[in-house]
């Protein structure tokens, strides 16, 4: 299942609620580990598997499905499938990735 057709509505619906938008594509293993932002993280599977690690529990959302990650929490992100992922990812405010 792939939902990179809706792209477009997710950005929107994104930026109305004031998050930034950002895509991404991680091979096979690839780990995002002890990350924490100042600010709340929205995070959608669009293609493959995942794996959000946050507040002592660990989420695998299906393709579609939205996680939000609040502000300072320590989390990580893995792929744990067998192929590349995508997914999307936007923090409250700007987006800019740095936060």
């Amino acid at each position: 299942m792939n939902i990179e057709h809706r792209l477009p509505e997710i950005r929107a619906d994104w930026a109305r609620r004031g998050y930034g938008f950002e895509y991404w594509i991680d091979p096979p293993g690839q780990i995002w580990r002890d990350f924490v932002h100042d600010v709340d993280e929205l995070v959608i599977l669009v293609e493959g598997e995942i794996e959000i690690e946050f507040g002592g529990q660990k989420l695998r959302p299906a393709v579609g499905e939205e996680v939000l990650i609040p502000a300072r929490s320590r989390h990580t992100v893995r792929n744990v499938g067998g192929a590349s992922n995508r997914w999307c990812f936007g923090y409250k405010g700007d987006g800019d990735g740095q936060r």
